[in-house]
């Protein structure tokens, strides 16, 4: 019978504390454990009777920088032990056990203030800075997603992490429950982040360069002339090249109608890059 362990908002609740800052307090115990069937720790915590087709389509979460959140990044008791948050996204790597929660929390409130979403690649954290982003590989068989940290949890000191159904799904562990993995921080300003991958989506590289500042410069320019979000670019290094990569697009029509753009504006001439292409590069 697997151990229920109680993802951050579900174990902990925000309090106002006497010197007039906000700590995190256990709320109550877990419910008594029944007998967890495949996939869950309860009867109850599977997916729902018809879950999203193709769950392992779910595109990785992708690191861009978030400000930080005003009150979940404070020092908190959880269940008689305290946890300060790390404020920054970086350094942080480590292996353990990882464990998933799902439908007993789906549509509840998360320590960001944000509603869980099984079906999102997310994952709660006892200190990673809320919000970040992290890479998670599945000792076992190599697997690796990215998620977004947007929760508090678990609070096992086996387990260092609780993963969506969804991100679990994609690691393989969905029906034992929990597996060992390595957990790396993301640094989203980084240009060469480990969870910015080659081999997934469709991209436009603008360029290679053997020089890092030269490619963040390109990367600068290209968010400059074109106006683009947060996330629409990256730089991977690969070998010893920094590549300047646009993406990622569903289909080559929105591919090239952003060539065209980097044409224009930039009077640079991008190369598409579908999955297979991308492949090559590694």
């Amino acid at each position: 019978m697997k151990t229920f362990l109680m993802p951050g908002v579900a174990a902990i609740v925000l309090a106002l504390s006497g010197c007039g800052g906000n700590s995190y307090v256990a709320a109550k115990k877990p419910p008594p454990a029944a007998t967890a069937k495949s996939g869950g720790y309860y009867l109850d915590d599977g997916p729902e009777a018809n879950p999203p087709p193709n769950l392992e389509a779910v595109p990785d979460a992708v690191p861009r920088a978030e400000p930080l959140h005003r009150f979940a990044n404070r020092a908190y008791v959880a269940l008689g032990n305290t946890y300060a948050p790390q404020t920054e996204s970086r350094g942080y790597r480590e292996e353990g056990l990882a464990s998933w929660y799902g439908r007993r929390f789906h549509g509840k409130k998360t320590a960001s203030g944000e509603l869980y979403d099984m079906y999102a690649m997310t994952a709660a954290h006892p200190t990673l800075p809320i919000p970040s982003y992290a890479r998670v590989t599945a000792l076992n068989n190599g697997k690796s997603v990215v998620v977004r940290i947007n929760d508090r949890g678990p609070f096992n000191g086996k387990r260092i992490i609780d993963l969506s159904y969804t991100a679990a799904y994609k690691l393989g562990y969905i029906a034992q429950g929990s597996t060992r993995v390595r957990v790396e921080s993301l640094d989203p300003s980084a240009p060469d982040a480990p969870g910015q991958t080659l081999s997934t989506g469709i991209y436009l590289q603008v360029g290679a360069f053997s020089s890092a500042d030269n490619a963040r410069q390109l990367r600068e320019r290209l968010m400059h002339e074109l106006q683009l979000e947060d996330g629409r670019t990256r730089v991977v290094l690969n070998g010893n090249l920094h590549r300047v990569q646009l993406g990622p697009y569903s289909s080559d029509e929105m591919a090239h109608a952003d060539r065209e753009r980097v044409r224009e504006r930039l009077a640079l001439n991008a190369v598409l890059l579908r999955p297979i292409d991308l492949k090559g590069l590694e």
